[in-house]
């Protein structure tokens, strides 16, 4: 079992900054997620990374501007977001994969089995 606990969210103006955290504990895994949905809308991926390789990957929305890392010592992985936009608003969820099926479905929701509670975050223009 793994748990996650995410924290940072909250309200900005467009062109602000937030940095999202997500605590791990519990069971080895290999990937790292941050997805988002927003209402009416299905899950979407973010950002992924392999715990330890540093492999990430993007979803093109968000390239650029997001930036996600990790603190292996503090089972931590963060979730940089700049130059944010109304289309960023949405609720955010960690999520953690103990295996991914191919590195391809990194931005996959499907892939992961561990999910945080969510933290809001919403973008005013």
């Amino acid at each position: 079992q793994v748990q996650l606990v995410e924290s940072g969210g909250g309200s900005v103006q467009t062109g602000g900054s937030l940095r999202l955290s997500c605590a791990s504990s519990g069971d080895t895994v290999s990937n790292m997620g941050w997805f988002r949905q927003a209402p009416g809308k299905g899950r979407e991926g973010v950002a992924s990374i392999l715990i330890g390789g540093g492999t990430i990957d993007y979803a093109a929305s968000v390239k650029g501007r997001f930036t996600i890392s990790q603190d292996n010592a503090k089972n931590t992985v963060y979730l940089q977001m700049n130059s944010l936009k109304p289309e960023d608003t949405a609720m955010y969820y960690c999520a953690a994969a103990p295996y991914l099926r191919w590195p391809s479905l990194a931005l996959f929701p499907d892939e992961y089995n561990y999910w945080g509670q969510g933290t809001q975050v919403t973008v005013s223009s």
